[in-house]
């Protein structure tokens, strides 16, 4: 996979103990999902579709949603993407209480 487009500088403020070029790499994909898809605002969102694509970000939920993101951007994201998550954490089920 090719390197990603660089981050804006607003999206930095969710990754302020990583450097930007560690994100961008192969590496950085699943957390750069994790942390825009749980806590990214509107501009975020839009590069993250843009560098990684609608497909790639489904792929990532369907991989690693179940255990990184909270149950409420899961139920969120299942829908927005109309794909189900992967294996869930039983540990984060708890902090979205029915």
């Amino acid at each position: 996979m090719a390197t990603l487009p660089p981050l804006p500088e607003p999206t930095l403020r969710l990754f302020p103990d990583h450097r930007p070029e560690d994100l961008l790499g192969e590496d950085g994909r699943s957390l750069l999902c994790e942390r825009l898809l749980e806590d990214g605002d509107s501009a975020d969102l839009r590069w993250l579709v843009g560098a990684i694509g609608e497909a790639g970000i489904a792929d990532w939920l369907g991989a690693h949603g179940g255990r990184k993101l909270s149950r409420r951007s899961r139920a969120f994201w299942e829908l927005a993407l109309g794909r189900e998550s992967g294996p869930r954490n039983p540990a984060a089920e708890q902090l979205w209480p029915e």
